[in-house]
């Protein structure tokens, strides 16, 4: 199901890979080399930005009873909750700043608008998802633990109450996500999940203290007479940045394309082959300027996914190099409209609440999940069926891809042949296959009827002839 053998999913050979990890770290090196002035006036500026809108959004709630004031006052508060959320707290606790020595825009001391704390997202994402990155029982980020993303877990009666927990998460997004990463710090740190008074436990509870004091009393009660109404705005605005968070996070990780991996994949894993993984495993949307700046720029999460401590600003430009070496090595670059990509993750969702029982695909030819399995018998149709050879796939696919079929380059063409041929033939293959089955099902369904009517005939003629007998003849017989 799950990506087992990354070289022969890609249709690349290990030098190819290699080759590709090397021209991702020359992307790498350029930005880093050019980050300057130009680059620390963006962050100073979104930072003045946030601060602006949100003292904007708090002052015109002094006069929320006014339905006007309200609904201004709500947008501008959830505009700068956005952006301290996706653009400043993501971005500056990834380490995208370090580099300038600012002792406020560091991943050490920046604390966000959120309300989990730093430290415990940082361990919990900086490091298990960026470094296990959909990686099955490695990666915690992964349906969040309370949902089912892939066919590779098995299916539990819980997963019934999937579209709920859905929408519960989509709300409740920065509690999910905090209660998650308090979660994971705890496992990575070996302290039991029912030891209440253990200290990221009171770590936890003083920020989430801190947060619901700010938007639920303090922020309210200063309002005075408008206390009700500026409390409605303060949970609309979280309500809000939680929602788009939430949309942000599911387009880049969940759509169909974004790959998942198995831990006999990582264990021998290369440093392009962590890079190619980044780049299968991620999806991006499309975004312009404006858009992009308010997830963050993790519209292009692919971009983010491959140098998660760049700054945000650099992807669109780093977007373009990437394109170029998808081309180069034709492999997919994944990514489409907000609206679809989210669609997709959303239909995930919904069907994987079923029993695979239930689901048409199988389950290495989902689109939701795809693996070097899904081109045996369709692409290549002599190499060993899934039913008799997944260990052999496993263990000899990619050498048997590099002899026999895809990697190299195409004679005719001078082009690369990659993943995203491989995909594009096997779409056409699978059609094709269709098409040959209902025909076959169209044969045998005529082959039947045309046995049903001789057979219907016979038994007319044999009634026929009984009929031609004189009467005490037919008793007799």
């Amino acid at each position: 199901m799950a990506i087992t053998d990354i070289k022969a999913f890609a249709h690349l050979t290990a030098a190819d890979i290699e080759t590709l990890g090397q021209e991702l770290d020359t992307i790498r090196r350029d930005v880093e080399s050019s980050l300057g002035e130009r680059d620390a006036k963006y962050i100073r500026r979104t930072i003045a930005a946030q601060r602006i809108l949100e003292a904007a959004g708090r002052a015109t709630l002094f006069g929320s009873r006014n339905r006007w004031a309200w609904l201004a006052g709500t947008a501008l508060l959830s505009v700068a909750k956005i952006i301290e959320n996706m653009e400043l707290g993501h971005n500056i606790s990834h380490g995208q700043w370090d580099w300038m020595n600012d002792p406020e825009i560091h991943s050490t001391s920046w604390e966000w608008d959120m309300t989990g704390t730093s430290a415990q997202w940082k361990a919990a994402h900086n490091y298990s998802h960026h470094t296990y990155t959909n990686i099955l029982d490695m990666d915690e980020d992964l349906g969040f633990g309370i949902l089912r993303m892939t066919r590779d877990e098995e299916w539990k009666p819980i997963n019934l109450a999937q579209p709920v927990a859905n929408l519960i998460l989509a709300a409740t997004f920065e509690w999910g996500i905090a209660l998650h990463d308090l979660s994971a710090m705890k496992d990575q740190m070996g302290i039991p999940r029912n030891q209440i008074l253990s200290e990221p436990n009171k770590d936890f509870w003083k920020k989430a203290g801190r947060q619901v004091a700010k938007d639920f009393v303090i922020f309210p009660a200063l309002t005075g007479p408008a206390w009700k109404s500026t409390l409605k705005a303060n949970a609309t605005a979280n309500l809000i940045r939680n929602m788009w968070a939430y949309a942000v996070i599911f387009c880049g990780h969940f759509p169909d394309g974004a790959e998942k991996f198995t831990v006999e994949q990582f264990e021998n894993e290369t440093h392009g082959e962590w890079y190619l993984r980044q780049m299968l495993g991620s999806a991006n949307f499309k975004a312009g300027p404006v858009m992009g700046f308010m997830s963050g720029n993790l519209s292009y999460q692919i971009e983010h996914h491959l140098f998660p401590d760049i700054p945000s600003n650099r992807y669109p430009e780093v977007s373009v190099k990437v394109r170029e070496l998808c081309d180069k090595y034709d492999l997919p670059y994944t990514t489409g409209s907000l609206g679809k990509q989210y669609l997709l993750a959303f239909r995930t969702i919904h069907k994987l609440a079923l029993p695979d029982k239930f689901l048409k695909r199988t389950s290495d030819d989902a689109p939701e999940t795809s693996s070097e399995r899904k081109f045996a018998g369709i692409t290549l149709p002599t190499m060993p069926s899934l039913a008799n050879g997944s260990e052999w796939i496993a263990e000899h696919g990619s050498e048997w891809l590099a002899e026999h079929h895809w990697t190299g380059v195409d004679p005719v063409t001078g082009k690369r042949r990659g993943l995203r041929s491989a995909l594009q033939e096997a779409k056409v293959a699978l059609k094709e296959k269709a098409q040959h089955e209902k025909e076959v099902l169209r044969e045998a369904r005529a082959a039947l009827q045309e046995k049903a009517r001789q057979e219907k005939a016979l038994l007319q003629e044999k009634a026929g002839r009984e009929r031609s007998f004189p009467r005490f003849l037919r008793r007799k017989r």
